[in-house]
């Protein structure tokens, strides 16, 4: 009798636990509909669910959420974004005026020009200079330069500092600068710099530099900010010269890795965007300390650059309101009239993304998109090369860079418009890291940065159908599995 009813009572709690279990999955499916996602990323998600309900779970909560729409901070005390706010309403009514309408620059890209004062307030800068540095021998030469000549303010924001030879050299000339009475302020991405130790902040912040860290991340506490980092690169001096591009402040920027020599692109700019690019710092500083820096005079100067080359310079992250520099990527992609060339050290592309390229190749424009034959992530490799095959369909030109590591985030189209900054042309950058670019109207930038991407193109392979339909089977599998969770990463 006692093993009939122990029969029963083990059936009863199987019956429970499956109740259970599809009652766990079925409610977590509903949170992860309600939030509204991309359909591809959120099939992926209810397919790690289904099969880990109890960890998969876990993982959605921590690295799935959307918190576009859900304020991660306020801007309320920023003087100087609801400066911006009145400024970029004004060029909005400006644009059309007769006066800017002549300008071939304004003429070529009021699209996105527009597009960008209205979802991010990026302001369109005239008078700058622009320098093109290209790769991290050059980059940190520049870099020294300017921070060696501040007079007045130095603010640092990187997603990846390393306690290595670079890494002290630029700590001991920050450390020195604040011993002259230069205000020294720098971010660090607690994530991407997980190795920076104590000591070395430490000795910074002793010596009177303000360091802060972006969301800190307490193991084994995790929470959801683990999967939304600051992938931004900013340097900016005495508010007249900044730094923006792909370079972290590590020595394997300038010597290399395993891979070979670490090829990348950074601008250095003097003038009104240097100054676009200290209100994003400004602004990501209150979020940090919640200190306000509304200094105008010390930290926005007025520029004596008399040179002109129209800049704007986008900021991103999930703190706003729309995912502003995919929006001009995909602007200037559609705009396309004669051809598009990309260069992206992670090519993993949104569904809008893919289909504008594609798009436009079968129209006959000429695109050309570039990743590396090698990377420092296995699943995002094996991720971007699963597109390669429909890209080649659409008459894509895909090509393999093969001189060491090609790190840079480029889109150069019709020689009148380009983008150098911190975003890749992946879904990461688009919706969950915090990044910034600058979106460059000028045909002598264009010129240049073309030519550059020409001889890079001389060290890589295209891929032709031959060479693609002849690969090994195995890498197909890889391609496939790694792309089902690419929109995961």
């Amino acid at each position: 009798m006692q093993a009939v009813l122990l029969s029963v009572g083990l059936a009863d709690l199987k019956s429970f636990l499956s109740f259970g279990y599809i009652l766990f999955v079925v409610l977590t499916i509903a949170v992860i509909i309600h939030d509204k996602r991309d359909p591809v990323k959120a099939l992926s998600w209810i397919i790690v669910i289904a099969l880990l309900p109890g960890v998969g779970f876990v993982f959605y909560i921590v690295f799935g959420r959307n918190h576009r729409k859900e304020k991660l901070f306020s801007r309320k005390g920023l003087q100087d974004l609801e400066r911006l706010d009145a400024l970029s309403r004004q060029q909005l009514f400006e644009i059309n005026s007769p006066a800017l309408l002549h300008r071939p620059e304004i003429i070529d890209n009021r699209d996105i020009i527009t597009l960008l004062l209205n979802n991010d307030k990026a302001l369109l800068t005239v008078r700058n200079r622009v320098r093109v540095l290209n790769d991290g021998a050059e980059t940190f030469d520049e870099i020294r330069k300017a921070l060696r000549g501040a007079r007045s303010s130095i603010h640092l924001e990187y997603y990846i500092i390393e306690d290595d030879e670079l890494g002290r050299e630029i700590a001991d000339i920050l450390i020195e600068k604040a011993s002259e009475g230069v205000e020294v302020r720098l971010i660090y991405d607690d994530v991407g710099s997980w190795g920076l130790g104590r000591k070395f902040v430490g000795r910074l912040r002793e010596a009177g530099v303000e360091a802060e860290c972006f969301m800190p991340v307490a193991f084994p506490w995790l929470t959801s900010r683990v999967n939304y980092r600051n992938h931004r690169k900013i340097l900016v001096v005495d508010g007249k010269i900044g730094f923006t591009g792909g370079i972290n402040i590590a020595q394997r920027y300038v010597t290399g890795t395993k891979m070979g020599a670490w090829r990348d692109t950074h601008l250095r700019i003097e003038g009104e965007a240097a100054g676009m690019l200290q209100i994003v710092f400004i602004a990501d500083w209150y979020f940090v300390s919640g200190r306000t820096l509304n200094d105008y005079d010390r930290y926005l100067p007025e520029t004596d650059v008399e040179q002109q080359t129209m800049i704007q310079i986008a900021a991103s992250g999930p703190d706003s309101d729309w995912a502003s520099i995919m929006q001009a990527f995909f602007s200037a992609i559609t705009h396309a009239k004669h051809h598009i060339y990309i260069s992206s050290p992670y090519f993993l592309p949104n569904e809008a993304i893919l289909t504008a390229i594609k798009v436009a190749a079968l129209s006959g424009i000429d695109v050309r998109i570039m990743i590396p034959s090698r990377s420092d992530s296995k699943i995002v490799y094996w991720a971007s090369r699963s597109y390669i095959g429909e890209l080649i369909d659409a008459d894509v030109k895909v090509y393999l860079y093969r001189r060491g590591f090609n790190h840079s985030k480029l889109i150069m189209i019709d020689g009148q418009f380009s983008s150098v900054g911190t975003a890749n042309m992946d879904i990461r950058s688009f919706e969950d890291n915090f990044e910034v670019s600058a979106l460059l109207y000028d045909k002598e930038i264009a010129a240049r940065l073309e030519a550059d991407f020409m001889r890079d193109l001389e060290q890589s392979r295209l891929v032709t159908r031959e060479y693609w339909e002849t690969r090994p089977l195995l890498h197909n599998v890889y391609e496939a599995f790694s792309r089902l969770f690419s929109p995961l990463l």
